[in-house]
């Protein structure tokens, strides 16, 4: 009599799961004094989160804030408190290939906390870059440029010091674009400010201003013609109010950039449905993850607006996830500002990234591409700190 066939033994092998998720503080001292209209950085704190497979595969993301909670609603330490406390519950024992699928999950039971998603999200796609071989470029689509142009940001608040600090920039071939942080002092002196830089580097450099919402509508459009004057090609968020934001674009002859009131598609949208900007500032941070900011790109390009990959002054994790992010978009009209790591005078990485030739070659090795220190890692983590939360033995 004949046998029924046996079932076929099953060759599938189980995708990896996340099985443990660790996060630490770092605290790393920066070259100088960054002066911002709302608050001065003597220095810079990183949240770091390191997320272990089941298939022995550790992915590493940033969470970096700029001046702690003086920016926005987040700062490195909750980001650190959350991941630890709701985000990692929601994370164990899940699918580690299925990236999206599972930022969606976290999504649905963690509302805001953009800073900190992208954090994990750029941790989970570390690893997965690592299990297949493939840089983080790939998984968001292709890279289309190996190379980004990186502006420098002048914010020691005197002028013979940012002039002086340009021209080495310049000799060392490290920037030609500048970005000059004003807005804290009052307003004629800080056109006096950048109109005395503008003419101390001439036509050799570009000139930019950010004045993070420092100044009233009035303030303003008196400002950006006087900007305009002075030989300045872009002025970053002058106001707070995106209806002021609108009002003011297209007035002068210098193009207006929307930054913190861009805080992922959603807000992309209704500043391009509006026309509130010529320019969109891109932060991955801000955006909530590498995926959310190639919506943003998305909106802009389809809007007709330029883009500019921003920072939030991230360490060289932070920055590398950005520039493998900002290395897929169509257009990158503005370049890049992912200067991060050269503000710090340590660096966390056992290979250091390649600033040169006023660009940043975007790493190409699996996932981010990139490897810690271990040991300066180590040595700049803040004490007490150290949490991480496991799967329980025999649930991998």
């Amino acid at each position: 009599m004949n046998q029924p066939f046996a079932p076929l033994a099953s060759t599938a092998t189980a995708a990896p799961v996340v099985t443990r998720v660790e996060t630490v503080i770092l605290d790393l001292p920066t070259i100088r004094p960054h002066k911002l209209s709302v608050a001065t950085m003597n220095g810079q704190v990183l949240m770091l989160v390191r997320v272990h497979c089941s298939d022995g595969i550790v992915g590493v993301g940033e969470g970096t804030t700029i001046g702690g909670l003086a920016y926005g609603g987040e700062s490195p330490e909750s980001m650190k408190t959350n991941i630890d406390t709701w985000f990692a519950p929601v994370m164990i024992g899940q699918d580690a290939t299925r990236v999206q699928s599972l930022m969606a999950r976290i999504g649905r039971m963690v509302r805001e906390n953009r800073f900190a998603k992208s954090a994990v999200e750029t941790a989970l796609l570390d690893a997965h870059g690592r299990r297949i071989g493939l840089p983080v470029s790939e998984l968001l689509g292709g890279r289309r440029r190996d190379r980004l142009p990186v502006a420098w940001t002048l914010a020691s608040g005197d002028t013979a010091r940012d002039i002086a600090e340009a021209e080495r920039m310049l000799d060392l071939r490290r920037h030609r674009v500048f970005k000059l942080k004003i807005g804290a002092r009052p307003l004629r002196e800080d056109i006096a400010h950048v109109a005395a830089i503008g003419q101390a580097l001439g036509d050799r450099a570009s000139l930019r201003v950010d004045v993070n919402m420092a100044w009233s509508e009035g303030d303003a459009a008196f400002g950006m013609a006087a900007l305009a004057d002075a030989g300045c090609e872009l002025v970053e968020q002058p106001v707070a109010s995106s209806a002021a934001m609108g009002r003011l674009v297209r007035r002068f002859p210098i193009a207006l950039m929307a930054d913190e009131s861009l805080t992922g598609p959603e807000s992309a949208f209704e500043i391009a449905r509006v026309q509130g900007a010529d320019v969109f500032a891109v932060k991955l941070e801000q955006s909530g993850g590498a995926f959310n900011a190639l919506r943003v790109a998305a909106i802009a390009d389809a809007a007709g607006i330029g883009l500019y990959g921003g920072t939030m002054l991230e360490g060289a994790v932070g920055t590398v996830i950005s520039a493998h992010a900002f290395s897929t978009f169509a257009k990158l009209q503005w370049g890049t500002e992912l200067f991060g790591p050269l503000l710090l005078t340590e660096d966390i990485l056992a290979e250091r990234l390649d600033y040169s030739d006023f660009e940043l070659t975007v790493p190409g090795g699996p996932g981010l591409g990139l490897s810690l220190d271990e040991d300066r890692v180590a040595f700049f983590t803040r004490d007490g700190l150290r949490k991480t939360i496991s799967l329980p033995q025999g649930k991998v």
